[in-house]
């Protein structure tokens, strides 16, 4: 298991958008990848998991990757929400 913590900068947060640029990118990966906000648990490969997390700019959300390529999940997540997730 890897993670790291990361603060939401886009300034809609996470809205359909940007979540579904992060959902879709982290399906291509077998781990199982969550998003942990408020002491909840989100799958990051669901958008409506993610839209339904309500997650606002200057939130701090942890990714956690676990699974045969959780390096390689975790490294492709925090490249996509540290560039804004293509806004």
């Amino acid at each position: 298991m890897v993670s790291k913590k990361f603060t939401v900068q886009n300034e809609q947060g996470l809205h359909m958008r940007p979540a579904g640029v992060l959902a879709k990118a982290v399906t291509k990966f077998e781990s199982d990848v969550t998003i942990v906000y408020n002491d909840k648990k989100i799958n990051a490969k669901s958008l409506l998991n993610i839209i339904g997390a309500c997650i606002k700019y200057g939130a701090e959300i942890e990714v956690v990757c676990e699974g045969p390529d959780e390096e390689a999940a975790l490294a492709h997540a925090a490249e996509l929400i540290e560039s804004g997730l293509g806004e």
